[in-house]
């Protein structure tokens, strides 16, 4: 049991709890939804923020950034469920495609596209004049991709010796150090 006391009244009753309810009273330390903010009354404003929502997911699924698409895909889905089915056909048919590539962000096919993606090429940033080509360097033959790594040196420590009898390794007789 933990005591609890949510004021700082001294003289207040202090409930006791064996902490189930922690999930609840944390509601301060829980990240936020979309779904939380309060949805228009009229149906022309609620399609309006349902197309903001689904156009501020696209944008965050497309740019990788996976907080703002939590959010708005929780905004988007909290919207829709508060219009009839029928006015929002299409506009649910993007929230469940959004919400598969938003799914699929963390699978291994995503990570090795990202990995065979490489790093960008970085662009000179001219004019609309190209000036005269320099030479290009000599191309170095690609190495392997998959280097094994070196095992680390291992260190010389000499003769040590160890009372293998005190271990329990030898009979009590040999009581006299081994070198290893």
């Amino acid at each position: 049991m933990v005591r609890r006391s949510q004021s700082s009244n001294p003289r207040s009753t202090v409930v006791l709890t064996s902490g189930t309810d922690w999930g609840t009273r944390a509601a301060g330390q829980r990240r936020a939804s979309g779904a939380e903010v309060p949805v228009p009354r009229r149906q022309p404003a609620k399609i309006k923020a349902l197309h903001q929502a689904l156009g501020l997911a696209r944008a965050a699924i497309n740019r990788k950034n996976w907080n703002a698409a939590r959010y708005a895909l929780s905004r988007a889905r909290a919207v829709a469920n508060a219009l009839p089915a029928d006015v929002v056909v299409q506009e649910r048919e993007q929230l469940s495609a959004l919400r598969k590539k938003y799914a699929a962000r963390d699978t291994p096919a995503a990570r090795a596209a990202r990995q065979a993606k490489g790093t960008p090429v970085k662009r000179t940033g001219g004019g609309g004049k190209k000036a005269a080509s320099k030479p290009t360097a000599k191309q170095v033959p690609a190495r392997k991709a998959v280097r094994t790594p070196k095992p680390a040196p291992v260190r010389e420590l000499g003769d040590r010796l160890i009372d293998r009898a005190s271990l329990g390794y030898a009979p009590r007789d040999q009581a006299g150090g081994r070198p290893v």
